[in-house]
């Protein structure tokens, strides 16, 4: 079934994809339409930067996602959860992806910890403002583009200038992440998942003090 509404939405076959996705929702779980549907829309990306499918296909695709979500997203959200911890989480200044850090956003509430989600294509000052005014355990940081990588190292740059690193444990995600980007940055814990971050955000959590 996987395949099958990873198919469906890369192919913009929205009727079929929407079908499918609310049988796994029930099979299969939200967490795995979730990850397929990320997968898709990075495919999708993909053929618009490469000139196979035009804004237009990249709009149905975006909207379709949004369709999606609101049907899985509750799903993730059931019962009372537990505090555990805070979290300031954003993506970035350059980049205005947000389908990944929403979907990990979710996951990573109904796991305990609550998150105060400050958007998209930000500045290192807009995370120490928000650190200094929430006071959070950990601090998210998303990134779907190469280019605005270096963006997460001036943002960890900030935080140690303001005083505030050594309060925090740093947790960054993405596609172009990875354990060398982990050290470049100089955050503590990399995911290029929603679950694997989820995870390794209560293991920051535990570790804390």
């Amino acid at each position: 079934m996987m395949e099958e509404l990873f198919n469906a939405i890369v192919d913009l076959r929205e009727e079929d994809a929407l079908k499918i996705a609310r049988e796994m929702v029930k099979d299969v779980g939200a967490v795995k339409v979730l990850d397929t549907c990320k997968k898709a829309m990075e495919v999708v990306g993909e053929k618009f930067e490469g000139g196979e499918y035009f804004l237009s296909e990249l709009i149905w695709a975006g909207d379709l996602f949004k369709q999606i979500m609101e049907f899985t997203l509750p799903a993730l959200q059931q019962g009372e959860v537990k505090k555990v911890g805070t979290m300031v989480l954003g993506t970035v200044q350059g980049d205005v992806h947000d389908i990944g850090k929403n979907i990990f956003k979710v996951m990573v509430e109904a796991s305990g910890i609550e998150v105060f989600d400050i958007g998209i294509d930000l500045p290192p000052e807009k995370f120490v403002e928000a650190v200094e005014k929430h006071k959070p355990d950990l601090v998210g940081m998303s990134c779907l583009i190469a280019s605005s990588l270096n963006a997460m190292k001036h943002t960890v740059d900030a935080l140690k200038e303001a005083g505030l690193r050594d309060n925090v444990k740093i947790i960054i995600g993405g596609g172009r992440v990875s354990e060398p980007v982990m050290k470049y940055t100089g955050a503590d814990a990399w995911a290029d998942d929603a679950a694997r971050g989820v995870r390794l955000s209560n293991e920051l959590i535990g570790k804390k003090g």
